[in-house]
């Protein structure tokens, strides 16, 4: 059986889209903002704070200044490297397999992600989907000289079509209203995973919206054998 998609790349997002790292991220929180005297988040608030960059979600979420929030993810960012990168991530079920599957037909894929690259390339080496990928992209460490998910997802697109990649018809995979604004903003299409950290709403905008990766997998990937091509609609 052979497979082909109707998009020349695959852009994927990290946290909530190929990667919950949720129980880190709480702890790490939790230490940073009582250190910085502020209130953490219960679990059931982590959808306000994983998926944007962090330097943003401290002032949005506890009121920080610019400088107040610098300070704030230098801390942050101190914690995660002293614990480890990959220390309480897992991957959410079905998307290693997709991934490889997406590599194995020729599909070239990128990360695009908001979270610091250093540790996009940690996450992507520990659980074995560095192999499948063309490109590994994501913030800067400061989170503002590129940090946007829109200037994250052209430097994927850029860094793949130096790669020699076709970039005609991209597509990006993500979990949070800001990867579809910056989708839009880079002039890619969407697909909404629905098993990360969003609100129902927050799929407004995506070309289509899916809520396991095995429909996820009929939308990137069609069985030659099978007959026309399904599409979402670009």
């Amino acid at each position: 059986m052979s497979a082909r998609s109707p998009f020349s790349c695959v852009l994927w997002d990290v946290d909530g889209t190929l990667v919950d790292a949720s129980e880190g991220i709480l702890r790490r929180l939790t230490i940073t903002l009582e250190h910085f005297g502020r209130t953490p988040p219960v679990r059931g608030e982590l959808s306000r704070w994983i998926g944007p960059p962090m330097f943003e979600s401290f002032q949005v979420n506890v009121g920080m200044t610019p400088e107040q929030a610098t300070d704030a993810v230098t801390f942050y960012r101190g914690l995660n490297k002293s614990e480890g990168y990959t220390v309480s991530a897992r991957l959410y079920p079905g998307v290693e397999q997709l991934v490889h599957d997406l590599h194995a037909a020729g599909i070239p894929q990128s990360t695009a992600s908001s979270k610091p690259e250093v540790q996009v390339v940690a996450l992507m080496d520990h659980f074995g989907l560095a192999p499948s990928l063309e490109a590994m992209v994501g913030a800067t460490l400061d989170e503002r000289t590129l940090s946007t998910k829109a200037d994250v997802v052209r430097e994927a697109l850029r860094r793949l079509d130096a790669a020699g990649a076709d970039t005609s018809r991209p597509v990006l995979i993500g979990d949070r209203h800001h990867d579809v604004e910056g989708g839009a903003d880079a002039a890619v299409p969407v697909i909404f995973v629905r098993w990360g950290f969003s609100w129902p709403h927050e799929a407004d905008g995506a070309q289509a919206a899916v809520d396991d990766v095995d429909e996820l997998r009929a939308l990137l990937l069609i069985d030659d054998s099978s007959g026309p091509d399904v599409s979402v609609g670009v």
